[in-house]
């Protein structure tokens, strides 16, 4: 029997290389899951909102197996040590043992959480990532990086750690609500504005479709971020380069989440915001046109997220970025524009000219 038709792409890393499976109808495809793992014990860890529209679905296809379960609540603020120790406790209450299986089915908070619980339990036992919703299967799902938040920052625990396959059904899409689909679309634009100038006009002259979530225009979509990162960690998997370019408007972002408390600001909200915050300092030092700026801050808007940051003031951004994992030496290094289409890293961000985007900006 033939399977839903679906594209793959390869992440290339040697003898640790793994498909990315995309296309509608495909979250029960057994064929899918890599071979080697078909009998296997295996966890799958999901939460409470994508239990009910899912599982089942991928349990169906695991048959053969001991398959067992673990829901969580859904939600950035569960993103913690305590939900990684109930991942870590289930596992050895079920007395699995290195060659288990960890499937993560659902968004870029169960994607990491379980991500990080196969690179940590007995030294690490296999990883299938099932992404089901627009910001996982573009960006977090992909590239093997997995974390948990602290109070101090978001992401600051965490290992790299790659999965075996990604199995992206772009069907699931359909079911996510209009703030979680918009907040992913952030990340969509991430790649053309900061990566691939050909593919922002594309996403400007597809806005509406996507807006519309057209499923043909969607899996384009994935299809074309997916290619960019996973040609990126194939370059630089542990983020040495190259691949810090994929954190363009994340330092900021990652100040407002911390700052008002995870859960209040979705990551792709926030990513919104950086990337506008990025395009304005760029404009300031002379790295980007004002026109350009205001393309990237038009096509945001036009996937109705917003514009500006929460209240949190200059100086509580600017100790919450001094956080951020690229900071060396003590010195702030943004990625920035170098033109639509194009980034590098900053290296020693002048601290004027960011407190003055951050004032302008409203968190003064």
């Amino acid at each position: 029997m033939t399977g839903p038709v679906h594209q793959t792409l390869e992440v290339g890393l040697g003898n640790r290389a793994y498909p990315i499976h995309i296309g509608p109808g495909i979250l029960n495809a057994a064929e899918l899951v890599p071979a080697d793992l078909a009998h296997r014990d295996t966890l799958v860890v999901t939460n409470t909102t994508v239990a009910p529209l899912y599982l089942d679905k991928l349990i169906c296809c695991l048959h053969g197996r001991r398959t067992e379960t673990l829901l969580l609540p859904d939600g950035e603020q569960y993103k913690t040590l305590e939900s990684f120790t109930r991942i870590i406790d289930r596992l050895a209450e079920l007395a699995y043992h290195r060659d288990a299986v960890l499937i993560a089915l659902g968004g870029g908070v169960i994607g990491d959480l379980t991500g990080f619980a196969a690179a940590c339990y007995q030294r690490g036992i296999a990883l299938v990532q099932v992404p089901t919703t627009l910001l996982a299967q573009v960006d977090a799902a992909v590239g093997g990086k997995t974390a948990v938040n602290h109070a101090a920052g978001k992401n600051l625990i965490g290992a790299f750690y790659q999965p075996r396959a990604v199995i992206a059904d772009t069907a699931t899409l359909a079911t996510l609500s209009e703030r979680e689909y918009r907040a992913g679309l952030a990340e969509v634009v991430k790649y053309g504005a900061g990566l691939d100038a050909g593919f922002f006009a594309w996403l400007e002259s597809h806005s509406q479709k996507l807006v519309d979530r057209n499923a043909a225009t969607l899996t384009e979509a994935v299809m074309r971020c997916c290619s960019i990162k996973a040609a990126i960690v194939a370059e630089d998997e542990r983020e040495a380069g190259r691949r810090a370019l994929l954190n363009l408007g994340h330092t900021f972002a990652h100040a407002i989440e911390t700052g008002t408390g995870y859960g209040q600001w979705l990551h792709g909200e926030a990513v919104a915001v950086g990337i506008i915050m990025a395009a304005e300092l760029s404009v300031r030092l002379g790295r980007l046109q004002q026109g350009d700026a205001s393309r990237v801050r038009a096509l945001l808007e036009a996937f109705g997220l917003p514009g500006q940051p929460p209240p949190i003031g200059a100086r509580a951004m600017r100790e919450l970025m001094a956080m951020d994992k690229k900071v060396s030496a003590g010195r702030l290094r943004l990625v920035l524009f170098d033109g639509l289409g194009a980034s590098s890293m900053e290296a020693d961000t002048p601290l004027d000219e960011l407190a003055a985007v951050l004032a302008a900006a409203g968190s003064g």
